[in-house]
């Protein structure tokens, strides 16, 4: 649990930071620099052809095509760089449901859930490596880092039991009540994660092409550290990612912004206060703001539109629409898509 006071203090660390990064622009080493930035691109793509064949065996027909699957998948990094609570998420589901015919919510949103397995275990690894090698903070030091104070669950623990309690309550409410009236969902649930079925299929298409988006954002943060003068190494990257891993536990701070430079600052040993907070807030900066180039570039280049508010008022009537023909009894056939511009399919088409 963050504390108001604690937000204060993440956001005016990260401020500090910010602050840091600008006024060091001209000792950063651009070539380095640059490399990064592609090798985050080359990452995000890798991830994209492991999601189309996720998608391509949910969907065997033959109809899921790389360019608007990738394209939905860089415009959802681009939002979720910009807007909290994972809003590029909802973004990515609806512009992929348009691109493949006949799909539906429920079979795409799971598709994700394919992709988390490798992640965790990938992320507890790395999680594990710095916590054994010394180069992390252990757990019951974690609370006692800037911006990182959630002791409040420790201090009021007679809250906790009544707070689970009603929360899972709540939970198994929503679940019932959703059973009740959504027929068919938990069939559309399993056919966006049929792939695991398939242990073999997985590991070649999903979990190599996730390999090697973890190689290049290992690759991105070891150049980071060089152009910032701190210097690549195994054990400085693993630092770096693992911070990243623990500030997103903190829900309250976009991007772990002010956690991430706590755990650093910390952490990080050899370079200065100023060195290490002017890398990693350049590094959150330069990683959301190309995350958002990159993907706002593709919401034009690919679905010839900007409007990605619009697509989320759309994914709300589509799913409200599904909803009220499974409670009628039927499912609902050939759901019109995103956008409807015949040119987009035609194009798209000759990348299936």
């Amino acid at each position: 649990m963050i504390a108001p006071a604690d937000l204060s203090s993440a956001a005016r660390l990260f401020l500090d930071a910010t602050g840091e990064f600008l006024g060091n622009l001209s000792q950063v080493a651009w070539l380095p620099f640059t490399g990064a930035l592609l090798l985050l691109l080359a990452m995000q793509l890798a991830r994209a052809r492991a999601w189309q064949n996720v998608l391509r065996a949910a969907y065997p027909g033959g109809g899921v095509p790389f360019v608007p699957v990738a394209g939905a998948f860089l415009v959802g990094v681009g939002v979720n760089a910009v807007l909290p609570a994972r809003a590029g998420d909802a973004v990515k589901v609806v512009l992929a449901k348009q691109a493949i015919r006949g799909s539906t919510y429920p079979t795409v949103t799971s598709s994700f859930a394919v992709q988390t397995v490798f992640d965790t275990t990938a992320g507890l690894l790395v999680f594990t490596y710095a916590l054994t090698q010394g180069i992390l903070p252990t757990p019951p030091q974690m609370p006692r880092l800037a911006a990182l104070d959630y002791t409040f669950w420790t201090t009021n623990s007679e809250f906790l039991v009544p707070t689970v309690m009603i929360v899972v309550a709540l939970a198994a409410l929503g679940i019932t009540v959703a059973a009740r009236r959504v027929q068919g969902f938990w069939a559309r649930v399993r056919q966006g994660v049929v792939i695991l079925l398939t242990p073999l299929r997985y590991l070649r298409q999903v979990a190599s092409w996730q390999a090697a988006g973890w190689v290049c954002r290992f690759g991105a943060f070891w150049l980071f550290l060089e152009a910032f003068g701190i210097g690549g190494s195994v054990g400085n990257v693993m630092l770096v990612m693992s911070a990243q891993a623990v500030a997103g536990i903190v829900p309250l701070t976009p991007g772990g912004a002010g956690a991430q430079q706590a755990i650093l600052v910390a952490t990080l040993e050899g370079p200065s206060r100023i060195a290490v907070l002017s890398f990693s807030a350049g590094t959150q900066l330069a990683m959301a703001a190309w995350g958002a180039v990159i993907g706002f570039a593709a919401l034009f280049l690919v679905f010839g539109t900007s409007d990605w508010r619009g697509l989320l008022r759309h994914a709300e009537r589509e799913s409200e629409r599904e909803r009220e023909g499974e409670d009628e009894g039927h499912s609902p056939k050939g759901a019109s898509g995103v956008i409807a511009d015949p040119p987009l399919r035609s194009r798209t088409e000759l990348d299936q």
